[in-house]
Formats: structure tokens, sequence, C-alpha cells
């Protein structure tokens, strides 16, 4: 089974950032590294396909939060 990382953006808690499990924030969120935290580990199983299929495409989803 495979697992994703969800990353929270501090100014904007709506807005997640999915990636595979221990890859780390992308590249492109590494200048605002301080405004993503961690917020735990979720199974695909958990997770909305588009998501999956997002991480699968890109190496990473936004997904809203609310």
């Amino acid at each position: 089974m495979e697992y994703y990382d969800l990353y929270i953006n501090v100014k904007k808690p709506a807005i997640g950032l999915y990636v595979r499990q221990g890859a780390g924030l992308p590249d492109f969120a590494q200048k605002d590294r301080d405004d993503w935290a961690f917020d735990g580990t979720a199974a695909g199983l958990e997770l909305p396909p588009n998501v999956i299929e997002g991480v699968a495409a890109d190496g990473h989803a936004f997904r809203d939060m609310d």
C-alpha cells in the first residue's frame, strides 16, 4: 500500500500538499519551506483518487482542506 505525507500551508490552512511518504517538500516549495508544516501520513485508501493520480503524475498534489 502506498502512503502519502501531508503538508499544510500555515498561512493558508485550507491548502494541503501531498507527496509520497518520505519525499519531502517539492523543489518549488523549498523557498517557502517555513510556510509548510508536516501534518501526518495517510494511506492511499484514505485519499480521493485525484490526489493519488496527481502525485503519480507530478510528484505532488494539492487538496482543498475545507
